[in-house]
């Protein structure tokens, strides 16, 4: 089950507990933490939960203080060391893993009801003949729909073990039926590459949401498929990345970087080192390359643009990243749920660490890092970047970098004003779109995305409605009508097409990949 959630970026899922960065070099993911039944720590910690447990005057539920007691060590460490609940351990291991076991469906409740938004490809729904717009009624003998019925709880009922059959009570508006189907358990991938395509004859361009299990594969996939259609130059859009696994993002650079050239380089408490270099199985060494960064883009994707700009390959573009370097072991405590703890740092080929400052008592002041930036106006002006001197290296071609606190580009794209909107403008474009297709799905399934993004609304019909539907609650000004139109149009190109429609629209005046196209053209 995929929710469809009311953001412009409507189909990415973001990796639970914030900026993550996954791991070992050697492929294991997790390690499992133990204490040796004679340590008097442990002593003392059973003593005071039976102390509790048998002699507090009120009745305390000790799992619950255990659990509150381990998150209060925790965030005495780092802010990227997090205890993981066993009831949210589950929905972490598939984020990592890059799958689940469910029906496949992305899905936004629509007047308290489920409504399919688009199957999943290559999932249950999609062979047992669930179609977009379906609105799922009941699950077995539970009831999904009513004001009671919250996204969040819906993939209790859909979810469940391999090859388990859940009977679906469904409501098809385009021929106004009620039917029941059966759909039968299995594996859905969560997709890592949100798009692949040619912006030209010569540039592809990839979008990475994550680093998880299966993302390698898909971009190995999608790199070779821009291959095979001619593409000489790549552009890999990192912005909004939160990370993932190490071993992942290395198997990516390895794509781009020379035999034997240093990727990363982790060390842990004891000073030991462990390298990563890139191997003979690259396939696009010879390929000229642009990414493209922003102030969310962490950890993994740090270390791809890290490796790259050390090494002087290619060009990384956008506004500095979030700075995140450091390295986190998933531990299971042995009843379901796990910490994430962080056990080393790892460095840039010429030795620099990109984490930005944090204190060990108190970590509410590290994700107030975006507004600082705004206030000190880095987002608009690379100029407004601070440096420290001290933390200054180059790399073999002379190029100066810093350390301390993300990557700086090399290339500085500013964040673009003219397209914000509020969210009360989102959720109506949304709510229009989904409207506005649900409607007519029969006559506009006949478009195909280039035709769509060709001529879709040109006499901006739809567009007007779309503004007569909200003049009552606000006006907007002439430059928010523009920023409207664009995201309207990708709105509904994204519940007829998924992904690559609303990103096809949305970059035909996305600022980093206009740079790319004014640097190709100077080359």
């Amino acid at each position: 089950m995929k929710n469809k959630n009311n953001l412009p970026i409507f189909l990415s899922i973001a990796i639970v507990f914030g900026i993550i960065i996954g791991v070992s070099l050697n492929g294991t993911s997790s390690n499992v933490l133990s204490l040796s039944k004679n340590t008097s720590q442990e002593k003392k910690i059973k003593r005071l939960i039976n102390f509790i447990e048998k002699d507090y005057v009120d009745k305390v539920n000790t799992d619950n203080l255990l659990d509150g007691a381990i998150k209060q060590m925790l965030g005495k460490l780092d802010p990227h060391s997090v205890y993981i609940p066993k009831e949210n351990q589950q929905a972490n291991i598939e984020n990592m893993q890059g799958n689940f076991v469910g029906i496949g469906v992305q899905f936004r409740m629509i007047s308290d009801t489920i409504t399919v938004i688009q199957p999943i490809k290559g999932g249950p729904s999609v062979k047992a003949g669930i179609k977009a717009g379906d609105r799922i009624l009941m699950a077995n003998k539970d009831t999904l729909f009513g004001k009671n019925m919250f996204s969040n709880k819906v993939p209790n009922y859909l979810k469940g073990k391999p090859n388990t059959k859940v009977t679906l009570q469904v409501y098809r508006k385009s021929n106004d039926s009620l039917f029941n189907i059966d759909i039968i358990r299995g594996k859905v991938n969560i997709k890592s590459v949100d798009l692949a395509y040619m912006i030209n004859d010569s540039v592809g361009y990839i979008k990475l949401d994550r680093f998880a299990r299966n993302t390698y594969r898909e971009f190995k996939s999608s790199l070779n498929t821009l291959i095979d259609k001619g593409m000489t130059d790549l552009v890999l859009d990192l912005r909004g990345n939160g990370g993932g696994f190490i071993d992942i993002a290395n198997s990516i650079v390895d794509e781009f970087l020379e035999d034997d050239k240093l990727i990363v380089f982790t060390k842990n408490n004891k000073d030991q080192i462990d390298e990563s270099y890139a191997t003979s199985k690259g396939s696009f060494e010879n390929g000229g390359l642009y990414v493209l960064i922003d102030e969310n883009s962490a950890s993994a994707s740090e270390i791809v643009a890290g490796a790259l700009q050390d090494n002087d390959k290619g060009t990384i573009i956008g506004r500095r990243s979030f700075g995140k370097g450091l390295v986190q072991v998933e531990m299971d405590l042995g009843d379901g749920s796990a910490v994430r703890l962080t056990t080393a740092r790892y460095y840039t080929p010429t030795g620099r660490s990109i984490q930005k400052p944090y204190t060990k008592n108190g970590n509410s002041n590290y994700y107030k890092d975006y507004q600082k930036r705004i206030k000190s106006g880095e987002l608009l002006s690379k100029d407004s970047i601070k440096v420290v001197d001290s933390l200054k290296f180059k790399t073999p071609k002379g190029k100066i970098v810093y350390g301390g606190g993300g990557i700086i580009p090399d290339v500085f794209v500013p964040i673009d004003t003219t397209s914000y909107m509020s969210n009360f403008y989102f959720n109506s474009v949304n709510n229009y779109a989904f409207n506005y297709v649900d409607n007519n799905r029969k006559e506009l399934e006949k478009w195909t995305i280039k035709t769509f993004i060709s001529n879709f609304d040109k006499d901006e019909k739809v567009l007007d409605d779309y503004l007569s539907s909200i003049k009552d609650k606000v006006k907007p000004s002439f430059k928010t009508q523009k920023s409207l139109k664009k995201y309207l149009k990708a709105s509904i190109a994204n519940t007829l097409f998924g992904d690559v429609g609303f990103y096809r629209i949305i970059h035909q005046d996305d600022k980093m990949l206009q740079k790319v196209l004014e640097l190709e053209k100077q080359n």
